[in-house]
C-alpha cells in the first residue's frame, strides 16, 4: 500500500555512471573519465532494481556520464528486463560498436539515444569536446540498426545550433530514427557555462510552434524536452483550430503533461542522490539510506513538487499549470527556488 496513494514513477533516470568518454561542453553532470567515489556497486544496483520493479514497471533510462564505461551495465540491463521494467539507454553512440550494440539486443534494452548536436562534424564535435564524436555516433547508429534495435536523436538546442532543428529533424529522418527528442539547455553543470547561448524565450515559442506545425507530417515522433510550456501551446492551437486534444491526434505529448520531475519521473545519481531530474539540484534523498521507495514518497521536495498550489508568481494563476507546470529546474537556476515561476515563458496567464 502506497503512502498517500503516491503514484509510482512512470520513468526513471538512473546515472549508472559520472564516468565518460567526452567531455561536452553542456553536460549536466560536468562529467569526466574519473568517477566519483560511492558509486553504486554491483549489488546496490540489483537492490535498487528490486525495490522499483516491486512499485510498478516504470522505464528505466540507463544514463551517464556514458553508461556503456560502467563494465557491469549489460548484466544490470538484463536483471532489468528480466524483472519486467522496459529499459532503455542514453548514449553518446561512440562506443557502440556491432558487439556492443548485440549486447544492447541481447539483453533487452528496447531503445537507445544517441546525442547528436547539430547536422554535420563541425558542429557536433565542437559539443562534445572531441573531433570524431560525430562519425562515432553516426556509426553507433549503424550499428544499432544493423542490430535491430530501435533508436531516437537527443540534439541540445542552444543559440549556436538552433537554426540547425529542421536540419536535425531531416537528418533523424534519413536515419530511420523512431524519433526527435529536442533538449532545450538547462544552465546546470558544466552548461552554466553556456548560460548566455539559453534561446531566448520568444524563441523557445517559436520553436515550440513549429514542433506543434511539423507534428501532422514528421513521419516521427518529435517531443521537446525541458520544455513543459509546449503543453500549453498544444492545447492553444488545438482549440484555435477547433481539435480535441486526444492520443489519436497528438500521440504521447497527449498522454503526458510538462514538468514530471517528482510526479512522474526522477533521477538517481551514480552515487544514489535522488533529484526531481537531472538539472534540477535540489536533494530529495539518497536510496543508501533509506530506499528508493521512501524517497518517493515522502521526499519533501517531490511532495512540494506534487502540489501544484505551491507554485509561485505567475505560474501560480496560471490556467495551464495542471498541465504545463513551469521547468522546475529553469527556476530553481534563476531564483533558488524550484517552486517560482518559470523565467523563460513569454506567457501572461488570463488572472494577470
Amino acid at each position: 500500500m502506497m503512502i498517500n496513494m503516491v503514484k509510482p514513477p512512470r520513468l526513471i533516470a538512473w546515472e549508472a555512471t559520472a564516468g565518460c568518454n567526452l567531455s561536452c561542453k553542456h553536460c549536466r553532470g560536468s562529467s569526466t573519465e574519473e568517477k566519483p567515489k560511492g558509486e553504486l556497486t554491483t549489488r546496490e544496483a540489483l537492490k535498487f532494481i528490486d525495490e522499483i520493479a516491486d512499485m510498478g514497471n516504470p522505464i528505466l533510462i540507463l544514463s551517464g556520464g556514458e553508461p556503456l564505461v560502467r563494465e557491469d551495465i549489460f548484466e544490470l540491463a538484463k536483471y532489468a528486463t528480466e524483472k519486467g521494467l522496459r529499459v532503455a539507454m542514453a548514449t553518446n553512440g561512440t562506443l557502440v560498436s556491432p558487439d556492443v550494440a548485440s549486447k544492447i539486443k541481447d539483453v533487452g534494452i528496447q531503445r537507445v539515444s544517441i546525442s547528436l548536436d547539430g547536422s554535420s562534424p563541425s558542429i557536433h564535435d565542437d559539443f562534445r569536446g572531441m573531433p570524431g564524436a560525430f562519425e562515432g555516433a553516426r556509426n553507433g547508429i549503424e550499428a544499432l540498426k544493423g542490430a535491430g534495435v530501435g533508436f531516437q536523436i537527443n540534439p541540445t538546442i542552444t543559440k549556436r545550433n538552433l537554426d540547425q532543428i529542421p536540419a536535425i529533424l531531416d537528418m533523424a529522418k534519413d536515419m530511420d530514427a523512431d524519433a526527435l527528442h529536442i533538449f532545450l539547455l538547462v544552465p546546470t553543470g558544466r552548461g552554466k557555462e553556456l548560460q548566455e547561448e539559453e534561446i531566448p524565450p520568444e524563441e523557445y515559442e517559436n520553436i515550440l510552434n513549429w514542433f506543434y506545425d511539423r507534428q501532422k507530417d514528421a513521419g516521427i515522433q518529435l517531443k521537446a524536452t525541458c520544455a513543459p510550456h509546449y503543453f500549453r501551446i498544444m492545447r492553444q492551437r488545438a482549440k484555435e483550430e477547433g481539435i480535441a486534444i486526444s492520443a489519436k491526434t497528438h500521440g504521447y505529448e497527449a498522454m503526458t503533461k510538462g514538468c514530471l520531475g517528482g510526479t512522474g519521473f526522477c533521477f538517481v545519481s551514480s552515487t544514489g542522490d535522488v533529484y526531481p531530474c537531472g538539472y534540477l539540484p535540489a536533494l530529495a534523498g539518497n536510496i543508501k539510506d533509506k530506499g528508493f521507495q521512501y524517497v518517493w514518497e515522502r521526499s519533501r521536495v517531490f511532495n512540494d513538487l506534487r502540489d501544484v498550489s505551491k507554485l509561485k508568481g505567475k505560474c501560480g494563476r496560471c490556467e495551464y499549470n495542471k498541465v504545463c507546470g513551469g521547468c522546475r529546474a529553469r527556476a530553481y537556476a534563476a531564483t533558488g527556488d524550484y517552486l517560482d515561476e518559470e523565467p523563460y515563458c513569454v506567457y501572461n496567464p488570463k488572472k494577470l
